[in-house]
């Protein structure tokens, strides 16, 4: 007979089926470093040593993507996880698209025309090289800013002190946001070929590995060069005026504290080892790692030298003194301000040659996770990795109190999916067998490394509610002398902070549903005649053979303009067939088996479809669309299994269903005027799209709306759709068919790529104490305690806001359980428990000292989104500076240990917080200029965006192109980042500016034209096109601005649209409204709001 199983060990003919098909990523085939072919046998559900380990599906019932074992992109032979959306092949000519569409490749001669030439090339990860905007200086250290009105003649200046036990080394780091995986570079053939739109012979991008080399992440800190202590030239003090005008008043000298130099002073860590950015490999910092930073040129009082261990403020802090002129109210003020902008507290971006190994838990406890801009490699001890889940504070306040008295946010960002570092261990799948993971019978909450067993082994306590629970009998294992199970480490629910589940039938509610894909596409006179329909039906027609294959993908196809018009794709039809719905206002849907097939069945007639959609209706002369009733008849085809929506739409919905009127010249008369009910145009017209997609929701239809436009849509009323679904909205507005089809095809190729799932139902867990008070993303919510999301995939993020409703105990932990019961694109149902366990505090400076600058900031930005809809600009403005200036005042008056009212002293881990508010004040969203669809969409981008993307949105990142370095031992692909001041931008230069979804490339007036000749093939500034198309030229400085452009588009998992801007015209302006610490209509310059924020204190602590 054969032996009993023990649960969690892979059952017998547990991988008997079939193995799912091996293209789930595309590059897997034709790439060839891709995995091994035997990768399905790799163990992922237990230690090779323990008996019975079978192979088991990975997480995505795909092929893993990377083994355990594997290198990672920082290390040779790093492997693509996933593809991420590049630039695409070479689109063939189609005589369906006008003569407007984008330029058609050559292909070689070598080449048949049809599929795509080798692969579009994958985005990086973002774990390259963006300079972490929430990266912070060394913990060791504060930064103070003296200033004449204070004069500090002599006053020791601080050393450094070993940081505190368990303290996050600060060290400004570059690197990019977690996004996405991409495929290796290939070398590009030489003369001139197109970087963008669909025509790109197949070297033109080809695609990095997902995570760029790490040399090739490095960069050169801005600013001045470390220099040792001892070398340091006696610091002295600047004179500082005030910035609103008077000269800087002196008043009697304080108390002379220990103060290090202005704040370019932050003490740095010396250059680190090779090791990591960080210094040592392990994630604290060890004692001694610090160095004082350079003097300051032009002090004028001298001051003793720095010696190594004398006093200095507070580890946790930094200062910046400002004259008491400005610093008391009723003071006057006039005369220009001294403050140095370039010695305030800027991201400073380190090189780094390897990514910092992360281990989330060390001796029993927590361990504060790097920035989430840094490039980091998790190792899962116990707390999940900080990618899937981050909360604001790494300790928890132990009352409601403490929390308010600090003014932060206690908040998770949780972002289920989120792509791994390809050299971390993938999430293990345990397999229970039909009785399913072991749960705690009172709270619900899933087995962890948290849950305390005892009485041998015979009873476990859950960490979540406190309950006792007898163990299952085929689940006991005796307690080693440390108390833990003897096969805790055995176990990944026992010893892994993420962990996935197989479900069991309980968990279903009807069989998984199939991977169905249904494209929908707008054919009214102006979508055809701007090439949208055209562009969408070639990006269509090139990603469907990316789609998973097999038996279980269904595909349909659809078209409207002021009515409907399915498609009959059976095999057995010599053609495909039109079947057209006229009613518009009660929709109904021809058979539904005869409109969605499987896509092996159907594939050659939907490319002849798609090709021939644009020819059908080239004459169309109906410029009405009925967008509500055709997604309503959509779904009435999908109703049945669910599914994803894709749906392509050019002009405003105008009949039928759900039909819109313009409200775009009412929402700007109204904002001109001064209306005060003008942000209600942001609200939808009317509850019809709303109730819509509730519907749409309960069964299980996700929809992602591609809109393709040169007037105003009214996203505001169109976003609910895919808001409440779990999908999300792109945005091509002005829509340009030469340089915006290359965007729309790898926006369509990764939404159908990326690591996602079907039907999934989420629920966040506290233990006791703290309680969940809100979810917000993309999703719906029909019991307070889950969520729905019809589609979940690796880039959605979901903020859920948290509570107190007890005491917690100080020195205790307080624990929280994401739990994602979701689908696999194959037909899997599986659960993602991820757990995060952190210590309670009682003290206030522990809650500012362990603050997540990152995660703070994106939740401040929801919360600014949120609100934009239902609030006056002016309030949300107001509301934003104020939550900064109660958390720096909150600081200074229970924490801070220096008195003198010249000074503005920031927390260390919050000392940009200034800078991103003031960056989120003057945003597209928070600007009283903005087009409305261009607030609509901001909004509603920001509902479901990815911490490390939340800085970047609003502080985007500059580089000089004009004199890129193109020396051979020159390993750094990215340019030095730039402040965004205009006094950075001279006018003999070209600027790259990106914030994770578009980039703008600036001229000044006077560039040298064979530097433009070698970058754009133009000579003078009044040459370049209005469409941009980027393409690569045979020159080395060409060749490197290709190079910055494809590492940054795999850096953010986006394509990137690029926008020329000169000086002088509109685009120019838009340019320089991004230079966010320059003083513009939308706000103050960055001293100033500095300025402003002190005073603001100062009348708070008098």
């Amino acid at each position: 007979m054969a032996a009993p199983v023990p649960p969690g060990a892979p059952r017998p003919g547990a991988n008997s089926q079939p193995p799912p098909p091996r293209n789930v990523n595309p590059n897997y085939q034709t790439n060839p470093n891709s995995l091994a072919d035997n990768m399905q046998n790799l163990n992922l559900n237990r230690p090779v040593s323990m008996p019975n380990s079978g192979p088991r599906p990975s997480p995505f019932g795909q092929q893993p993507p990377f083994p355990q074992s594997g290198g990672s992109a920082g290390f040779p032979g790093a492997l693509p996880p996933m593809a991420r959306p590049g630039p695409p092949p070479g689109m063939m000519g189609r005589p369906a698209v006008p003569p407007t569409g984008p330029p058609q490749s050559a292909l070689p001669a070598n080449v048949p025309p049809g599929r795509p030439l080798g692969q579009p090339s994958g985005h990086s990860s973002p774990f390259g090289s963006r300079p972490p905007p929430g990266s912070l200086s060394s913990s060791t250290g504060g930064a103070v800013l003296p200033s004449s009105a204070f004069p500090s003649s002599g006053a020791p200046s601080g050393g450094v002190a070993p940081p505190m036990p368990g303290a996050r080394p600060n060290v400004f780091m570059s690197s990019p946001p977690l996004t996405g995986p991409a495929a290796p570079l290939s070398r590009a053939p030489a003369g001139p070929l197109s970087n963008g739109p669909p025509a790109i012979v197949s070297g033109a991008l080809p695609g990095a590995s997902q995570f760029p080399l790490a040399p090739s992440a490095s960069q050169p800190p801005v600013g001045p060069p470390l220099t040792m202590m001892s070398a340091r030239a006696p610091a002295q003090a600047p004179t500082m005026r005030s910035v609103l005008g008077s000269p800087a008043v002196t008043s009697p000298p304080v108390q002379p504290m220990p103060s290090a130099s202005p704040f370019s002073a932050v003490p740095q860590a010396r250059p680190p080892p090779p090791g990591s950015p960080y210094g040592p490999q392990t994630w604290p910092m060890q004692p001694q790692q610090g160095a004082q930073a350079p003097p300051i040129p032009g002090s004028t009082q001298a001051q003793p030298p720095r010696m190594f261990g004398m006093p200095q403020p507070p580890t946790n802090q930094a200062m910046t003194t400002i004259p008491p002129a400005i610093g008391q109210p009723g003071a006057p003020l006039s005369g220009p301000s001294k403050i140095d902008p370039n010695q305030i507290p800027r991201p400073i971006p380190i090189p780094s040659s390897s990514p910092i190994v992360y281990e989330t838990r060390q001796g029993n406890s927590a361990n504060p996770p790097p920035p989430a801009t840094s490039d980091y490699v998790v190792r899962d001890t116990g707390n999940c990795s900080p990618r899937y889940m981050r909360c604001t504070i790494n300790q928890i306040p132990c009352t409601a109190d403490l929390l308010t008295t600090s003014s932060m946010q206690l908040a998770l960002l949780v972002q289920p999916m989120a792509l791994p570092h390809p050299s971390e261990d993938p999430i293990q799948v345990v397999d229970f067998g039909e009785s399913g993971p072991v749960r705690c019978s009172r709270c619900k909450g899933y087995i962890n490394p948290f849950m305390k067993f005892i009485d041998q082994g015979r009873k476990f306590i859950c960490n979540l509610c406190g309950f006792t629970d007898e163990t299952p009998r085929d689940y006991h294992c005796n307690l080693g002398p440390d108390g833990r199970r003897r096969d805790a480490d055995e176990r990944p629910e026992l010893c892994r902070g993420a962990v996935e589940f197989v479900a069991s039938k309980e968990y279903m509610v009807r069989d998984p549903m199939p991977a169905v894909y249904f494209f929908l596409i707008d054919v009214s006179m102006n979508a055809i005649q701007t090439g949208a329909t055209a562009a969408a039906c070639s990006a269509i027609n090139q990603v469907i053979s990316d789609l998973p294959e097999g038996p279980r993908t269904l595909v349909g196809i659809a078209t409207f303009d002021s009515t409907i018009h399915f498609y009959n794709l059976k095999r057995a039809l010599q053609q495909p067939l039109m079947l057209i719905v006229p009613d518009i206002q009660d929709v109904y849907t021809p058979l539904e088996t005869d409109v969605i097939v499987q896509l092996s069945e159907c594939r050659q007639h939907l490319e002849l479809l798609l090709e021939n959609i644009p020819t059908m209706f080239q004459s169309s002369t109906t410029a009405e669309s009925c967008f509500g009733a055709a997604i309503k008849a959509s779904y009435l085809a999908m109703k049945s299994t669910g599914g994803k929506l894709l749906v392509f739409q050019s002009v405003m919905p105008s009949v039928g269903i759900g039909a819109l009127s313009s409200r775009e010249a009412e929402g700007r008369t109204n904002i001109s005027a001064g209306e005060k009910e003008a942000h209600k145009l942001l609200l939808p017209a009317d509850k019809i799209l709303k109730t819509m997609a509730i519907e749409f929701a309960e069964y299980q239809v996700c929809v992602d709306v591609f809109v393709t436009t040169q007037t105003y849509v009214d996203i505001a009323s169109i976003s609910v759709i895919p808001r409440t679904t779990g999908g999300q909205v792109y945005y091509y507005y002005p829509f340009s068919a030469v340089s915006d089809s290359a965007k729309l095809y790898n926006d369509l190729r990764w939404n159908i790529t990326r690591p996602q799932g079907f039907e999934a139902v989420m629920r966040v867990r506290c233990s006791q104490g703290i309680q969940v008070q809100d979810y917000s993303g993309n999703f719906c919510k029909r019991i307070p305690t889950d969520i729905d999301l019809p589609g979940i995939d690796c880039d959605k993020c979901i903020l859920v806001t948290l509570k107190h409703d007890d005491k917690l105990q100080d020195g205790s932990e307080c624990a929280f359980q994401c739990a994602l019961l979701y689908t696999t694109v194959y037909g899997q149902r599986r659960i993602r428990v991820t757990n995060l366990s952190l210590p309670c505090t009682n003290m206030l400076s522990n809650l500012f000292r362990s603050a997540d600058l990152d995660t703070q900031f994106a939740c401040l930005l929801k919360r600014a989104a949120i609100e934009i809809p239902t609030s006056p600009l002016v309030q949300v403005r107001e509301q934003v500076t104020n939550l900064c200036i109660n958390i720096l005042f909150s600081y200074r008056k229970f924490c801070a240990t220096v008195s003198s009212s010249g000074q503005l002293i920031l927390p260390e881990a919050l000392k940009l917080l200034p800078l991103y508010t003031l960056a989120l004040m003057k945003s597209t969203g928070l600007r009283n200029d903005g087009r409305i669809d261009d607030r609509s969409f901001w909004f509603n981008y920001v509902s479901s965006l990815s911490t490390p993307l939340a800085v970047p949105l609003v502080y985007p990142r500059m580089f000089a192109i004009h004199n890129l370095s193109t020396k051979e031992g020159d390993e750094s692909v990215l340019p030095p980042i730039i402040p965004l001041s205009s006094e950075h931008v001279s006018d003999d230069g070209i600027y790259f500016l990106e914030n994770g979804e578009d980039a703008l490339i600036y001229f000044g007036s006077s560039v040298d034209s064979s530097i433009l000749q070698q970058l754009f093939g133009f000579t003078s500034v009044d040459e370049a096109p209005a469409q941009f198309v980027i393409q690569q030229y045979d020159n080395p400085l060409s060749k490197k601005f290709n190079d910055v452009v494809n590492v940054v588009r795999r850096q953010r998992c986006s394509y990137l649209r690029l926008t020329l801007c000169k000086k002088g015209d509109p685009s120019g302006m838009l340019f320089f409204s991004c230079m966010v610490e320059d003083k513009n209509a939308s706000g103050p310059s960055y001293v100033e709001f500095l300025v402003h924020i002190h005073r603001q204190i100062q009348m708070k602590m008098s």
